[in-house]
């Protein structure tokens, strides 16, 4: 750079990126001792302050942005900055970012702070990240992220026990022989027979445990030659408070289901987070890394990644937007793109009854489900404002739709059309569409995982409020998960009640209930009308979940919610289980 260059620069750029990199600093600081308190809660035993603080940290972000906003308003007067200050500001924080250890999640917070600012006209690569400046490839911690062990040279069964001994546990092992024979046991059925072993031979492990709520999880995988062999072993308690290994997940089916999304971010101590994600995505390639950043906790990065993919997804697709298949919502415009794996959900600006809702209340549903454990059954979603399309892209259909469902929520900018809110979710085959063309075994299947699922999402406090299949999805590993969130609340928020008998026959031709109904009233034995829709769903529906039309049933479960006791749902299947009860 030139001296004359160097003249024109203007000390408040540097000033801004600075500030900008020190607000980063401090969350990412903040982030990683949260992450990091979930060995000790672990060690303790504490679940339900783990579970306070994976909800707590998912808040971190937006509270770190704001008080960057607000310093640099207020220092600063940024709203009032050149054009030229803030390209300036950009380049400043690419240069800070030469030794950073988290230069992809730094970029981001930087994005999250200009657009605050900023109006949305400024969202390009010239002021903000829409490429990302800083590679994160060989990026070196204090403390390499994975560990490497050799069996040939200490033999596998010594080598386990030093990579367990590693993680520094403070709690003892119940019977770490019997733990080690299963393993073994598991992984010989699991490897090709007559494997033999190459000269780089090698177990390597991510040396942070994965957290999320009564459970650890060893996550690594087995080299031998060309050949990788990824794992997972989730670590637990035996009620005596000792701890025992519990499985060995190989299939990448069970690591899929294990690292979705769908379930509470996972808390892990991670000083270069690239790191692990590179690790993730050779044992997930199928799992973009926008979804490995998210179940890291990330969420807002993951949120940035995502948008980049869409983004090169539209530039190199032709196909339209249309109207999402399954009976239309009264809360929710759906949409989606055939060529692309997602939907977009848009609330109505105004929602007709029966629904008794608003657009600030059904947001406030859908905030409700990003802080909680959705235990595998919940559909994880994306939240966008000012979100930019291709206008062109609309079907005739959909456009019409969206001006006449939610006109408040749109905006044309030029060629773009600017939906102002909006979520993003994995597209799924909504569940009584599955159901139309599924045979006697697939419907077996799905209605016992309905019925699981809502069974699941209750042992996590969560009630779906509309129980109609319409509601529920089928996602491509052939898990049910719920969707439709305006009518969710907690399980310990509703009175669960018989319907009284009547006291005159005429009482029950009455076209109204002969009963006092309150507005947190649920009674189960009015079910089967919406649940049992035909009679092969009746038949399995009443096998596996008749249950679920008794209100002891849901008492119950408040009675254990409400005594603190957080109820074991495990993310893999009870086959897989080495004890299992």
């Amino acid at each position: 750079m030139s001296a004359s260059h160097k003249l024109l620069k203007d000390p408040t750029a540097l000033a801004v990126a600075q500030a900008m990199l020190a607000g980063f600093d401090k969350h990412y600081r903040i982030f990683r001792d949260t992450s990091r308190s979930a060995k000790q809660c672990f060690e303790k035993r504490d679940w339900v302050t783990v579970q306070r603080a994976t909800r707590e940290r998912i808040l971190f972000y937006d509270q770190r942005v704001l008080e960057a906003v607000t310093q640099l308003t207020r220092e600063y007067r940024a709203a009032q900055l050149g054009d030229a200050i803030w390209q300036q500001a950009k380049l400043e924080y690419i240069g800070l970012l030469t030794h950073h250890k988290q230069p992809e999640l730094a970029e981001t917070f930087f994005n999250s702070v200009f657009c605050r600012i900023r109006h949305r006209s400024y969202f390009q690569n010239d002021y903000i990240f829409v490429r990302p400046a800083v590679s994160t490839e060989y990026i070196e911690g204090e403390v390499s992220a994975y560990r490497c062990y050799y069996p040939l040279a200490q033999g596998l069964r010594a080598t386990l026990l030093t990579l367990l001994a590693d993680f520094n546990l403070a709690q003892p092992f119940a019977d770490l022989r019997r733990d080690l024979r299963a393993v073994l046991r598991a992984a010989r059925r699991a490897l090709p027979r007559l494997l033999r072993l190459e000269a780089n031979h090698q177990v390597q492990v991510l040396s942070s445990l994965f957290y999320r709520n009564k459970g650890a999880y060893i996550v690594g995988r087995i080299i031998n030659g060309s050949q990788q062999y990824p794992f997972a072993v989730p670590v637990l308690y035996d009620p005596s408070g000792q701890l025992y290994l519990d499985a060995l997940l190989v299939e990448a089916s069970h690591l899929n289901i294990l690292f979705s999304a769908n379930r509470a971010y996972f808390m892990v101590d991670m000083e270069v987070p690239s790191a692990y994600v590179e690790f993730l995505q050779a044992l997930l390639p199928r799992k973009p890394k926008w979804e490995l950043y998210t179940i890291l906790g990330l969420q807002k990065h993951g949120k940035n990644l995502f948008y980049r993919d869409f983004l090169h997804h539209l530039l190199h697709s032709q196909d339209r937007f249309v109207i999402a298949p399954g009976i239309r919502g009264l809360v929710m415009l759906v949409f989606t793109l055939p060529s692309y794996p997602y939907v977009f959900k848009v609330i109505k600006d105004v929602i007709a009854p029966p629904k008794d809702t608003d657009r600030e209340t059904v947001k406030a549903k859908y905030l409700l489900v990003k802080l909680h454990d959705r235990v595998g059954r919940m559909a994880d979603t994306l939240e966008y404002s000012n979100a930019a399309f291709p206008a062109d892209r609309f079907s005739e259909e959909l456009l019409d739709e969206l001006k006449r469902f939610a006109p408040q929520m749109l905006e044309r900018d030029g060629e773009s059309l600017i939906i102002k809110h909006l979520y993003i979710e994995r597209r799924v085959t909504p569940l009584n569409l599955y159901l139309e063309k599924a045979d006697d075994e697939a419907c077996r299947h799905a209605i016992e995982e309905v019925g699981n699922a809502i069974k699941q999402m209750a042992a996590a406090n969560i009630f779906p409020g509309d129980l109609l299949f319409k509601n529920f999805g089928v996602t491509r590993f052939g898990r049910v998960v719920f969707y439709d969130y305006d009518e969710i609340d907690y399980l310990t928020a509703c009175n669960f009640r018989r319907i009284p008998a009547a006291l005159h026959e005429e009482d029950e031709l009455s076209a109204e209930p002969w009963y006092s109904v309150s507005p947190n009233d649920i009674f189960p034995e009015q079910f089967p009308p919406f649940l049992l829709t035909n009679a092969r769903v009746e038949k399995y529906f009443r096998q596996y979940h008749s249950d679920l039309f008794d209100p002891q049933y849901w008492k119950a479960l408040q009675e254990k919610i409400r005594a603190g006791e957080v109820t074991d749902v495990f993310p893999y299947p009870e086959s897989l289980r080495f004890i299992r009860g």
